[in-house]
């Protein structure tokens, strides 16, 4: 009797945990007309596995949906102001970003660039990797992360 009720209960708790397990793992699409629309066939964020995947941003104004190009500064400004927004309508934020992937237009621009990108992240940097790119329709950066869902510091 007892090796059955330990079977059962074993059982329960392994069905309990699967289950947890496949909803970590389902995906999720993040969207709201209070992001920039996106400029091809793809999601703002996708949430899965306990993270949250945030899309390439491009300078896109979310009121106006223009492009806004400028100087490297305030194209880094506008994109990690988007994708603060993308996190939190996520359920995570900045704080709990683990990888940053920048491309940026010119290296010439990478210490301006920096300078921003402190305005966002502080101590406890997430991991990240810059690389020179050719980016479309003039603009200077490009900016992706992933981050941990719902964590709180």
């Amino acid at each position: 009797m007892r090796r059955m009720l330990f079977i059962t209960g074993a059982a329960a708790a392994l069905t309990s945990a699967l289950r947890g397990a496949a909803a970590r793992a389902a995906k999720r699409v993040i969207s709201s007309p209070d992001f920039p629309k996106p400029l091809g066939p793809y999601s703002h964020a996708v949430v899965s596995g306990g993270f949250v995947f945030v899309a390439g941003q491009a300078p896109i104004n979310p009121v106006t949906q223009k492009l806004e190009l400028g100087d490297i500064k305030s194209e880094t400004r506008l994109e990690l102001t988007n994708i603060s927004k993308i996190l939190q309508a996520s359920g995570s934020s900045l704080e709990n970003v683990v990888k940053v992937t920048i491309h940026i237009a010119d290296l010439n621009d990478f210490d301006a660039m920096n300078e921003v990108y402190r305005e966002f992240f502080r101590g406890d940097y997430p991991a990240r990797t810059t690389v020179q790119a050719v980016l479309r329709s003039g603009r200077k950066i490009e900016i992706d992360c992933i981050a941990r869902e719902g964590v709180k510091k």
